[in-house]
């Protein structure tokens, strides 16, 4: 009895920690009465709230299942067990609990509504739509499936549609959360960037303070050239949240168009620092101190390639293409083939068309002196691109090296006819030509020998020959 009692007063502090905001301290409450009677449902949803509260969402997401499967199997835990998923990053996770919910109450809107943004995240377009009209069916004046779908348009280039759907949204829920972004962000990619410009300012009227809005016009700022604007909105961030990765990124962005290298060192040496993960910020500071030829940089931008690599490497699926690339070329530049060979490699499993993977992979096979390979991968690119110069002109180069004149002449003359300025073609050219003279002078050697009259001993005196 007494140990039930010592349980209920450690929930009873936990709903008042929470109250006051300390989740911490209330997790610590909870998991005092869970470890005391662990199987009261209650309990693991409040401690789920206390988590969700917290931002710890896979925890919460864990916690939510836990109260679902010692509770009556209710279908708004099943949309928090996939809402808190989603927000982990985890929308393959959320799609059965979403599923579970939506059987559990037919009526529900928001386990179709959760399940469009986890389809979008996925790139399931086609289902994220067959899902809308569902929710149409449930709730057709619900302002939030129109947003979320106009999420999927977007991601697909519809942005007219996009533009409709979010307007249908504007209409019927004129207080929705950042609606009017969203709007101004499907004006911006249809070009019109004025327009988009007044739908963030009216939007950052009536929420000052909203952090995603003020990064969206600093974006819109900058493709706008307007950038002095755009960083007047990144700093008056950070006086919101002084530790914003996006921010500091940003300011990095617009340093590096400015010129400004101490700028872009600073700014992206904290966002690495902030958030080791962020998309792309490694690869900008490796960038940067690649071509700051600082004293240690090197060493820097192998430790900071090696963990984007890794990175990388854990999850390919959820790498775009180009990202990829990115950190292939800085490795090629870093003179790190073995490890570009694997990104490339990565690339042409995902996408087997793509040449200037192909032509990249045979740098990589070129640079670590397998010469055969670097041929097959460069004749690989050019089956997929015929007119593609720095394949030809790698494979004029390798043939050069055989000694196989001939087949080097032949594709460094294909080269230059497509590009006829470029440099590194003439130098190729010149050296053909060196050697086409070495080759007439040798051959012409070898005609004139027969020809020699040559006097020689006989027993009958002398002769010629």
């Amino acid at each position: 009895m007494n140990e039930w009692s010592d349980a209920e007063d450690h929930v009873e502090r936990a709903h008042e920690l929470f109250e006051a905001g300390r989740w911490d301290e209330a997790e610590k409450e909870l998991r005092e009465a869970l470890a005391r009677d662990p199987y009261q449902a209650e309990w693991h949803f409040n401690l789920a709230l206390t988590l969700e509260a917290g931002g710890r969402f896979r925890d919460a997401a864990e916690s939510f299942k836990k109260a679902f499967e010692l509770g009556p199997g209710d279908a708004q835990v099943a949309v928090l067990v996939g809402l808190n998923c989603l927000r982990a990053g985890d929308p393959e996770g959320s799609l059965p609990w979403l599923d579970r919910a939506a059987d559990l109450d037919n009526e529900r809107v928001d386990p179709l509504i959760y399940r469009i943004e986890a389809l979008t995240q996925l790139g399931k377009h086609e289902e994220a739509e067959t899902t809308y009209y569902l929710a149409q069916q449930v709730e057709p004046d619900d302002a939030e499936v129109y947003a979320v779908m106009a999420d999927s348009l977007l991601a697909r280039g519809l942005h007219d549609k996009a533009v409709w759907c979010l307007r249908e949204a504007a209409r019927l829920d004129p207080e929705l959360p950042r609606v009017e972004a969203k709007l101004a962000e499907a004006y911006a990619r249809t070009g019109r960037q004025e327009r988009a410009r007044q739908l963030y300012l009216r939007e950052l009227r009536r929420d000052p303070g909203n952090i995603d809005s003020l990064l969206d016009l600093g974006e819109l700022l900058m493709d706008m050239h307007r950038d002095n604007e755009a960083s007047e909105k990144f700093r008056r961030v950070l006086e919101l949240e002084p530790d914003n990765a996006d921010a500091h990124f940003n300011l990095g962005r617009l340093a590096a168009k400015l010129g400004d290298r101490a700028g872009v060192l600073r700014q992206f040496d904290l966002v690495v620092r902030l958030d080791p993960s962020y998309p792309r910020a490694r690869c900008r500071l490796a960038a940067v101190l690649l071509e700051s030829h600082a004293g240690g940089a090197r060493d820097r931008v192998r430790l900071l390639l090696l963990s984007e690599l890794r990175e990388q490497s854990e999850r390919p699926d959820r790498i775009a293409v180009d990202e990829m690339d990115e950190l292939g070329q800085l490795l090629l530049d870093a003179h790190m083939p073995t490890e570009a060979a694997r990104v490339f490699r990565r690339i042409i499993a995902r996408q087997p068309n793509n040449a200037g993977a192909h032509h990249s992979l045979s740098v990589c096979y070129f640079l670590r002196e397998d010469r055969a390979a670097g041929m097959e991968s460069a004749r690989a690119a050019l089956r997929l691109e015929p007119r593609y110069i720095a394949p030809m002109h790698n494979l004029a180069m390798a043939y050069l090296e055989q000694g196989q004149w001939t087949r080097a002449r032949y594709w460094a003359t294909h080269a230059r006819r497509l590009a006829p300025d470029d440099p590194s073609l003439r130098r190729l050219r010149l050296k053909l030509r060196v050697q086409a003279i070495f080759e007439v002078v040798r051959w012409a050697g070898r005609i004139v020998k027969p020809g020699k009259r040559r006097v020689v001993a006989t027993t009958d005196g002398m002769s010629e020959t």
